[in-house]
């Protein structure tokens, strides 16, 4: 397929492409000049839910919303506007008006609501009146509210008929959400938007402030029974320190544990000195034999009862002292008691000056003033081991106090943590619920204009798109036509050579004998120069020869009608031309031209005698139309040898056979002729049925001249 044929398509066709879509365009002027204007009317609602003025309190609370936030929160606004049950209120609002005023109604009355009778429009009023103030929908499997369901659908005040014209969008990155409705009267389309926004906001003020109210009012609870507990916990702490003498355990515990450290200091520090004292000792012990040792204790045996009488009043007052946790008062009557024991043991070391082993008098004294010492030390751990034992046990009668006491502790952080998170979310959700954000009609809907009339852009538009559909449908023919149109369409399908075109030759019914006739002229001019290229080819294709049979893939295709113009074609350049009506079952030539001899005769010797129907060189052989063949009138070599009679009369012999479709009746013809001439009508198909014969003539080889395509639009000249 090539585009310039698709532009002859178009041209051929060129009135349906002007008159449809003018006719289009006058059917669509008819039809809009009926139109209402339509009328918009605009609202706009502000949610402060990115207006900073209206967040002064929550400032901190709003820094970080995500803009996924802000749509989410504005298309949840939007699809509640959207709810069926706010677009009810509106249907609810406008029927009641229509009720009410039947009058000035915003619509034009249905026949639904013209035929109501008025009792049965007081009880319809009633209901609807009824159900806009409950915010109620109405009940389709009541019989009653069902028709008035209907009712609303008969006024196109039904949801479905108000969301087709109702628009709700944000504009843009803005605040502001924007609600228009589209209708042919400026009040209806005014009453829509208001009414919508009006119910919208209470409806939407009233369920925030509900749930705002019920997360108070359970915060409140809440709050007061973290109150309580907390106040329970703590009542229960002081009642235990109460019970049980507790001022403040820590300062307790730190101040026995303080005590505690002390002791053991002083207990390692006198466990020492009784070590190094019995080791002093053991080694002065060492220098005395025992002679030595009676000698003194004799002379010493009354001083050492004063000694050791003034050291058991030493060890008690020590007692005394060290229980007293080292009070002063008890440090006089020590000091005494120690230097009267000095004293008594120095008179009991004068006693040994008159001893001539008087060199071992302060071995003597450093012994005594050593066991006294460890005696003392000797006593003040018995003293510090009891006071010790004391303080632990003190101190471990504080151990499950304390735990009991950080029980409670932990219990009153715990109710204490929970209180002030209550409290925090309770001041914060009051707060917020006394300033919290109120929707806004900053915008009141008004009755408009009429909007601009679109109705010349709809004419041009369907003309536009009858054009569109007028093209697409002959593009359509276009692709999906098969037909052989161009004579290289014909040579490219059948891989078949081409000898040349005829073009069609006006007129329906064509006689033969008068084809040719002065008055014809004119219109068979153009076919008589394109029949002179096909001659030329075809002499081109004889190179000598003379036989020349001429037939086609299926009947009514103009092989008769070429068969004789080409008779004509030779007869003009003074050629003998015998043509021969070669179709038995549609002798067609033969009853046009009405010859007097017929080739029945002739191939059964009978002589041979001319008929002249031109006035020229061109004689005709006809048939009789019989139920019969050729090689049925006589055997094949006879019939050579009479078309070999015929070649030495004739310069061109022209046989109009049968088509393929009659087979061997054509195919006889075929087997006598030196080239063979196919027909082919153009503006047809090549069927299955006679891509069947493709073969065939290809197996002809040289004897097949080539196609001449008949009745083609093609305007070439030539081959």
């Amino acid at each position: 397929m090539e585009i310039g044929n698709f532009f002859k398509l178009l041209k051929k066709y060129r009135l349906i492409l002007i008159f449809i879509p003018l006719i289009t365009g006058i059917a669509t002027f008819f039809w809009v000049k009926r139109l209402p204007d339509n009328y918009v009317s605009h609202g706009q609602l502000a949610t402060g839910i990115v207006d900073a003025s209206r967040h002064l309190l929550d400032k901190d609370a709003t820094a970080n919303i995500q803009e996924q936030q802000i749509l989410s929160e504005f298309s949840n606004l939007m699809a509640i506007m959207k709810l069926k049950k706010m677009v009810n209120q509106v249907s609810y609002s406008l029927i009641i008006h229509d009720l009410k005023n039947p009058a000035t109604p915003f619509s034009k009355p249905s026949k639904t609501l013209a035929e109501m009778h008025p009792y049965e429009r007081d009880a319809a009023l009633k209901i609807f009146q009824y159900k806009f103030d409950h915010l109620e929908a109405l009940l389709l499997y009541n019989k009653q509210e069902s028709a008035l369901n209907d009712l609303l659908r008969s006024m196109k005040y039904d949801d479905a008929s108000l969301r087709k014209d109702l628009l709700i969008f944000r504009d843009d990155e803005s605040d502001f959400i924007s609600v228009s409705y589209d209708s042919d009267n400026p009040q209806l389309s005014a009453t829509v938007v208001n009414v919508l926004c009006t119910q919208f906001i209470n409806y939407y003020t009233s369920t925030v402030k509900k749930n705002e109210s019920n997360a108070v009012a359970f915060l409140s609870d809440l709050l007061t029974q973290k109150r309580n507990a907390l106040s329970d916990k703590t009542a229960q702490l002081q009642a235990y320190k109460i019970d049980n003498g507790i001022l403040n355990l820590d300062e307790q515990s730190k101040a026995i544990f303080s005590q505690i450290l002390a002791y053991n200091d002083k207990k390692q520090e006198a466990e020492k000195d009784i070590a190094s004292y019995e080791g002093a000792i053991k080694t002065i012990n060492g220098k005395f034999d025992p002679k030595e040792r009676e000698y003194v204790e004799s002379t010493t045996s009354k001083y050492n009862q004063i000694i050791t009488a003034t050291q058991d009043e030493l060890h008690t007052i020590q007692n005394k002292y060290i229980r007293s946790n080292y009070d002063p008062k008890y440090k006089p009557a020590l000091d005494s008691v120690q230097r009267s024991l000095a004293s008594e043991i120095n008179q009991s070391s004068d006693q040994y000056i008159s001893d001539p082993r008087i060199h071992k008098d302060d071995l003597i004294k450093q012994k005594l003033t050593l066991e006294v010492s460890r005696d003392l030390a000797k006593y003040s751990i018995q003293s510090i081991n009891a006071e010790l034992a004391i303080l632990n046990s003190k101190f471990n009668r504080l151990v499950p106090f304390d735990a009991k006491v950080k029980t409670y502790d932990f219990d009153i952080d715990i109710a204490s943590k929970e209180y002030l998170d209550v409290l925090n979310k309770y001041n914060e959700t009051n707060l917020k619920s006394n300033f919290s954000i109120k929707l806004i009609q900053v915008e009141i809907a008004a009755p408009e204009a009429p909007q601009p009339s679109k109705k010349m852009l709809l004419i041009v538009l369907s003309v536009i798109a009858m054009f569109v559909v007028c093209l697409f449908v002959l593009f359509l023919m276009f692709y999906l036509d098969n037909t052989i149109k161009d004579p290289s369409e014909l040579v490219n399908k059948t891989q078949l050579p081409l000898l040349g075109y005829l073009n069609r030759i006006p007129g329906t019914n064509l006689d033969l004998r008068k084809l040719w006739d002065v008055e014809n002229r004119d219109k068979m001019q153009q076919f008589k120069e394109l029949m002179r290229s096909v001659r030329f080819e075809i002499d081109q294709e004889l190179r000598g020869e003379k036989i020349i049979a001429v037939t086609s893939m299926g009947a009514h295709e103009g092989k008769t009608l070429f068969a004789t113009s080409l008779a004509y074609s030779y007869s003009m350049i003074n050629k003998k031309v015998l043509l021969i009506d070669g179709n038995f079952d549609r002798p067609d030539l033969t009853n046009a031209i009405r010859p007097t001899l017929f080739l029945e005769d002739y191939f059964k010797n009978n002589p041979l005698y001319g008929i002249d129907i031109t006035g020229g060189t061109a004689t005709v052989l006809g048939n009789r139309g019989e139920d019969v063949t050729l090689l049925e009138i006589a055997d094949e070599a006879y019939i050579k040898n009479r078309f070999n009679d015929l070649r030495s009369k004739f310069d061109v012999i022209i046989i109009d056979t049968a088509p393929l479709t009659s087979l061997n009746k054509s195919k006889e013809w075929l087997l006598f002729a030196n080239k063979t001439i196919a027909v082919f009508e153009a503006n047809k198909d090549l069927s299955n049925a006679q891509k069947q014969h493709l073969p065939y003539l290809k197996g002809l080889g040289d004897k097949f001249a080539g196609w001449v395509l008949n009745k083609s639009s093609n305007n070439k000249k030539g081959k």
